[in-house]
């Protein structure tokens, strides 16, 4: 099912060849005459449900209409917004039959009726209207036809619309191998992404992700026991709400069996459907502890012990009170698997995994306190409890706090990692650090002064003084940095990555 917009598409790609440098940060950077800003004409559509009383009112009145009403009014409704989505009447009666089921609603109603009510339940969001910044760079998995010595790439953006609400959307271009960087046009249409259907848990799988998540076997014994295999999201709340109600359990039991109830609703699938192009997909927030946005996505092409590749992900959920770190997993992005992360590394935002497994174990930077910088490892994706702090603000410019801008890069001298750091009047510079292949939590080079800062055009905007990023690709020797300028749009800058790395003093 898909949520469209008509966009005004220029005919041939926006290239960006390189031009001389800005002196903003460091000499080695050289900006790219690219910006990619929002457009509040990207529009899907997205549930408006009311509360029940409200719901239950507005039914009534539908009800109240006749027939003729109802066609007319249906009517003028799809003239005005069929064109702009596709299946929009498939998305009326999946919004009927939300509201129908919030007030146990069982009128006989024709389909005109349904899809009607349906029409006062969605409602249009622009979901760049705000901004369109913090990105993230990998390889396209689909390199098929790719001239030789280029690249084809996937970037990730963090959307804003109404209420600073964000979502994830994704941009496709190719980095040719003279070094230009070619965006591809916007989507013509755009998905928002749903729940892969039916929504099951298999015992065994769910089992030992809590095992993993050191939830107590007692407790995972007690309410596992009592559920079907597979079974669903309701049987589980189902289940959970009797064995409280009947006195069977208490204290840290009843806590245990509330994180068996929320990892389960955090753990979800998507899927693309096959006519489907990936910059037409919207992530929007799904599940309840990102219903308030899904922030700051880090990708990663990750290789697996036997070669393969997988992509991952972190992204910070937030639910208007609190922060859920996730991650996000798809070997095509087609098909894509959400799920939380727990444990003593994986607190506050910010994480970002290495690219491969080192000594055996998953390994991530993140900032836990809000302040320093850690390095964690895992055996599972799921659980992060081995953390070790790599370092603390030292220079000016990151005094404030100093955080990862994306998972590093393997070079043959060590592991680059791109850093933000917080300076005076809150403003963001990024740096870079290099750590041991071996340990990543020894520090081989600290960068004294920043690589990029904002320049005269990029200090204005949503959040003034900002340049931050979530993601770097190496091609043929260069780092490309898709950056967010003033937390409002993004520009593009690359740097040699062998001039970067002789500012640290290698022997």
């Amino acid at each position: 099912m898909r949520s469209t917009n008509t966009l005004r598409i220029p005919p041939q790609p926006i290239v960006a060849p390189m031009f001389a440098p800005r002196l903003a940060g460091s000499a080695l950077v050289k900006r790219l005459s690219i910006k990619i800003e929002s457009d509040d004409r990207r529009v899907i559509v997205r549930p408006f449900i009311l509360g029940p009383d409200r719901v239950a009112s507005l039914f009534k009145r539908i009800n109240d209409l006749d027939d003729a009403r109802v066609d007319e009014t249906l009517a003028h409704v799809r003239q005005l917004y069929e064109q702009r989505h596709d299946d929009l009447l498939a998305t009326f009666t999946e919004h009927y039959d939300a509201g129908a089921a919030l007030i146990g609603w069982d009128g006989q109603w024709s389909l005109p009726r349904r899809l009607l009510a349906g029409s006062y339940l969605t409602m249009e969001y622009a979901i760049d209207s705000a901004a369109l910044f913090n990105p993230s760079i990998v390889p396209h998995p689909d390199q098929r036809g790719v001239a030789e010595g280029a690249l084809r790439i996937v970037m990730s953006l963090r959307a804003t619309g109404e209420g600073h609400v964000s979502s994830i959307v994704f941009h496709t271009g190719t980095i040719t191998a003279a070094g230009d960087f070619h965006l591809d046009p916007p989507a013509k249409q755009l998905t928002r992404a749903r729940i892969a259907l039916p929504r099951l848990y298999e015992k065994e799988e769910f089992e030992h992700r809590l095992t993993q998540m050191r939830i107590p076997e007692y407790v995972v014994d007690r309410v596992l026991g009592e559920l079907s295999d597979p079974f669903d999201l309701p049987q589980l709340h189902g289940t959970i709400n009797a064995l409280k109600q009947g006195g069977q359990v208490s204290g840290d039991n009843v806590r245990a069996m509330e994180s068996i109830e929320r990892i389960a609703s955090c753990n979800y699938r998507i899927r693309l459907d096959d006519q489907d192009q990936l910059n037409e997909l919207v992530i929007f927030p799904l599940g309840p502890e990102e219903s308030r946005g899904i922030e700051d996505l880090r990708l990663v092409e990750f290789t697996e012990d036997d070669g393969s590749k997988t992509y991952l992900g972190t992204y910070t959920a937030y639910d208007g009170f609190r922060i859920t770190p996730m991650m996000i997993k798809t070997p095509d992005f087609k098909t894509f698997e959400v799920f939380s992360m727990n444990g003593a590394s994986a607190m506050n935002k910010g994480m970002a995994l290495f690219p491969r497994k080192i000594n055996g174990h998953y390994v991530v930077c993140s900032r836990i306190d809000g302040e320093n910088l850690f390095i964690g490892k895992s055996d599972t994706l799921y659980r992060w409890d081995d953390v070790t702090k790599l370092t603390q603000p030292e220079m000016p410019w990151e005094f404030v706090q100093l955080g990862n801008c994306g998972s590093p890069i393997e070079t043959e001298h060590g592991w680059l990692l791109l850093t933000h750091g917080v300076g005076p009047m809150r403003s963001y510079s990024i740096g870079a650090m290099l750590l041991d292949l071996d340990d990543p939590t020894k520090i081989i080079g600290h960068m004294k002064e920043p690589l990029l800062v904002p320049d005269e055009h990029e200090r204005e905007g949503y959040v003034p003084n900002v340049v931050y990023t979530c993601g770097l690709q190496l091609h043929g020797g260069k780092l490309y940095i898709p950056y967010a300028q003033a937390d409002k749009s993004t520009g593009l800058a690359v740097v040699t990555l062998d001039e970067l790395l002789e500012h640290f003093d290698l022997p």
